[in-house]
């Protein structure tokens, strides 16, 4: 059950125009209850902008829906305690929040690991890229300053090891999880708010739902401390996780019938000194096929 909030069409051009600025959501939010409004319709109505702009969507003309506070919700995947044993590593749970799932954890990753995922990402390098909302084609964009590539599913003895921790870790399959992405941000990189989730917006991303369901949850482990800046900030819950060497910032935010949780909205802050070496694990709520795979012919018998 839900309750729908209506809004002026002047708050929601006022809106538009303040995001276009590069004004960040939750101080839209912030401004909108300074002037009497309530703080879940002002989230509501503010998610709902910043969604549709991600997605390249209309946006809402007057109203949006506001789900019911005492509805139920999905079970979290990440396990109980303040330790989780994930196959070969014991996670520490640095702190965590329940509405919506997230996580601050320690001892993801060791250094030598760190180290190692970094060389061997360094010679294949390339400039970052986004989805385009409404074509679903990768673009490099100035949104996202940062150098970046993908490791293949299990394809060396490292990543396998980690692949397989991960997904302990994250409670899904092992074949849920899509291949490890290495993020390099120099100083003064960063990246402007997004969702991880895939925006039904364009073919390719409607094909990729259909085969492996939607993105339901995203590991960002850090792989070097870094000494100012880079902390990946969630504008709407007021959260900012530091990036040091081995630990991770996890976050929930699909349910098994495809919903998607628009408060995950998190960006990368701007390194102010140093570096900044991530690598991220997506989880889907089926098992993982590329485009690639589909097109891959058969192999002979």
């Amino acid at each position: 059950m839900s309750t729908v909030v209506r809004f002026s069409p002047e708050l929601g051009r006022w809106l538009q125009g303040m995001l276009d600025a590069g004004q960040m959501p939750q101080a839209l939010v912030a401004t909108m209850r300074g002037k009497g409004m309530n703080e879940r319709a002002a989230q509501a109505i503010v998610a709902a902008h910043v969604d549709a702009r991600q997605r390249g969507a209309p946006m809402p003309a007057d109203a949006v829906e506001l789900p019911d506070a005492d509805a139920a919700k999905p079970a979290m995947r990440l396990a109980s305690g303040t330790r989780i044993q994930a196959i070969d590593r014991e996670i520490v749970v640095h702190a965590r929040g329940e509405d919506p799932v997230h996580a601050s954890l320690g001892n993801v990753m060791d250094a030598e690991e760190c180290r190692a995922l970094i060389e061997m990402a360094r010679p294949r390098l390339a400039p970052s890229t986004l989805v385009d909302p409404m074509s679903g084609r990768d673009v490099v964009s100035d949104r996202r300053a940062s150098w970046g590539m993908f490791f293949r599913l299990a394809e060396n003895e490292l990543v396998a090891r980690l692949d397989r921790r991960l997904s302990a870790l994250m409670n899904l399959p092992l074949e849920n999880g899509e291949g490890l992405q290495l993020l390099h941000y120099p100083e003064g990189a960063g990246s402007e708010p997004h969702h991880d989730y895939l925006a039904p917006g364009n073919l390719a991303n409607r094909e990729s739902i259909a085969r492996s369901g939607q993105r339901v949850s995203t590991l960002v482990t850090y792989l070097n401390d870094v000494p100012e800046g880079g902390q990946t900030v969630f504008p709407q819950l007021g959260l900012a996780m530091s990036p040091i060497r081995g630990n991770a910032c996890y976050f929930e935010y699909g349910d098994d019938e495809g919903r998607v949780d628009a408060r995950s909205l998190h960006a990368s802050a701007p390194v102010t000194r140093g570096e900044k070496w991530v690598v991220t694990k997506w989880m889907r709520a089926r098992r993982f096929v590329s485009a690639g795979e589909i097109n891959r012919p058969l192999p002979a018998r």
